[in-house]
């Protein structure tokens, strides 16, 4: 007997070691998960006390537990349960109040864990220049400086991979709706969270020079952003309103100065305007709604003369760009009450340049002023805001008042922007007969038409979008004109009719295409798409409704 007393004694024991190991061993693991918790909390300013509280007594009870419990592995699972689950709430509330880039345990962060994915581009490419010109190195680490540096590159990253002019924050009761603009279309986004908007606004108003603590006045300001090496001014504007304070972006690109064959005209509309380089006097009108390009046209007609042998001169409220060696004058607020538009234009003329441009174009006697420049002697030319070249010669017949106004006009153009289909990713298909009747096109002519290509999918069924035009379908945009040139027989043929109908089928009579003929041409060159052009015109209408 005692035999077998010293042989249990020797082999057995009243505790495992093993078992004690793995006990010690998860004890301390959850030691750094509190401090963890505890810092953390204290970082991203939540309830630091209350958390650090909830996961240290979670450890305990589940301690407790662990030794009270008579089978070993059921204290076991029940101390791992407890004290993820606490941790997985912890978690959960933290990346429920984070921004999206500092969430953990996220897939995007475990695939950054295995080095799956790049370092974010907003912190490697891109370099935020504030109005004062000071660049904004990275702040540091979980700050709010940092979190709005961190948003702020992410928008801007993505911003500018999508092609977007402006981006639009419109407040809701949850989140922000983001829009971008791209080629001149509005494209939802995903919304920002209230969280995000919190530390963005403010980092871009201190980029802007901005009141941080305004959210209901209007304000105005910029920055720059430095992106592989090339700088672009960005403005910021705020205004406040009853559902929350609005922010749009908006890139201030440089005016896109091109040659006439770069606008979209055809080739004998290019020779038409080609010829008025050799016009020493007359008035040009270049017409279109806002945002249809006119502006751009405006500045190729006026650099399309020679400005070392010619004294040119321009008149805008808002200049989109330098002009090279053209006088530019501004017209600002400031001149109200000492002078008009017109008197400024006048005092212009006054100078005596060989060519004039005035950018706006909008009042009785600016137009006055502009005809009579025309009639002494120079070459002027008008931006008007017209829908088509019959509804600008109406406008103009009406500012300058009666047919004489006609007297000095050599030409008249008007336009719209369409947008290109993008050449890496368009598809070619046969149209329906139905829709090439609808459109009287001529089927021998249009056998092939193109389209936006499809969104193309890998083996995983994850959408692999085009590196050139990021899915949209369409890279950049194109003018679409018709135009009219005025010769002596013209103006005469002009004189006679009593009705602006009767003036268009001169135009017609002189080939002049209406735009949407212009746009038809463009789809069957495969440069645009029917979609396109439908929603382009059938937006135009619209706009033309409401303006009646």
């Amino acid at each position: 007997m005692p035999d077998v007393l010293a042989i249990s004694v020797e082999f057995g024991g009243y505790i495992s070691i093993i078992k004690f190991a793995i006990f010690v061993i998860l004890f301390f693991a959850s030691l750094p998960l509190i401090a963890w918790i505890n810092n953390d909390a204290e970082q991203i300013d939540t309830n630091r006390e209350l958390w650090a509280g909830i996961v240290f007594g979670a450890v305990a009870i589940s301690v407790l537990l662990w030794l009270l419990i008579p089978m070993y592995i059921v204290g076991l699972v029940i101390y791992i349960l407890l004290v993820s689950v606490v941790a997985i709430v912890y978690i959960k509330h933290r990346n429920s109040i984070v921004m999206d880039y500092d969430r953990i345990l996220t897939t995007e962060h475990i695939a950054g864990l295995f080095g799956k994915k790049k370092e974010q581009n907003s912190v490697q490419g891109l370099v935020f220049i504030t109005a004062n010109k000071n660049e904004i190195p990275l702040p540091p680490p979980k700050t709010p400086e940092y979190f709005g540096y961190r948003a702020s590159s992410d928008l801007f990253t993505d911003a500018i991979w999508r092609r977007a002019s402006k981006v639009l924050f419109i407040p809701g009761q949850e989140s922000y709706n983001v829009v971008y603009e791209i080629d001149g279309v509005a494209v939802k986004q995903q919304p920002q969270p209230l969280e995000n908007i919190r530390y963005l606004f403010p980092f871009l108003k201190q980029l802007a020079n901005l009141d941080v603590s305004e959210k209901r006045k209007p304000q105005k300001g910029t920055f720059k952003i430095r992106n592989q090496g090339s700088d672009f001014e960005w403005q910021v504007v705020t205004a406040g309103s009853t559902a929350g304070e609005q922010v749009q972006l908006k890139c201030e690109q440089s005016a896109s100065f091109k040659e006439l064959a770069d606008l979209g005209l055809s080739s004998d509309q290019v020779s038409q305007l080609e010829g008025l380089s050799k016009i020493k006097k007359g008035l040009f009108i270049v017409s279109g709604p806002p945002k249809s390009g006119a502006t751009t046209t405006f500045y190729t007609l006026v650099r399309n003369h020679d400005a070392f042998l010619n004294s040119i001169h321009t008149l805008e409220k808002h200049p989109a760009g330098k002009i090279p060696n053209v006088t530019q004058d501004t017209y600002n607020l400031s001149d109200t009450g000492t002078t008009t538009y017109a008197l400024k234009l006048r005092s212009i003329i006054r100078t005596g340049p060989d060519i004039v441009g005035v950018g706006n174009c909008e009042d009785a006697e600016t137009a006055t002023t502009a005809y009579e420049a025309a009639k002494d002697g120079r070459l002027v030319y008008v931006v008007l805001n017209a829908n088509s070249v019959a509804d600008a010669l109406k406008k103009w017949i009406s500012l300058v008042g009666g047919t004489k106004a006609i007297d000095v006009l050599v030409g008249i153009s008007s336009q719209r922007l369409l947008r290109r289909l993008c050449e890496q990713c368009k598809e070619a298909y046969t149209p329906n007969r139905e829709v090439l009747k609808k459109f009287n096109l001529s089927p021998e002519k249009a056998k092939m038409l193109y389209r936006e290509g499809k969104v193309i999918y890998d083996k995983r069924g994850k959408p692999m979008p085009c590196d050139m035009c990021q899915e949209s379908g369409y890279f950049g945009r194109t003018g679409v004109f018709e135009m009219v040139v005025i010769d002596e027989k013209l103006r005469e043929d002009m004189k006679k009719v009593k009705s602006l109908p009767e003036i268009s089928s001169l135009f017609r009579g002189a080939k002049m295409l209406y735009l949407q003929e212009q746009a038809l041409r463009k789809i069957l060159k495969g440069i645009t798409a029917i979609n396109e052009m439908i929603r382009l015109f059938s937006t135009q209408k619209t706009e033309e409704r409401k303006s009646k």
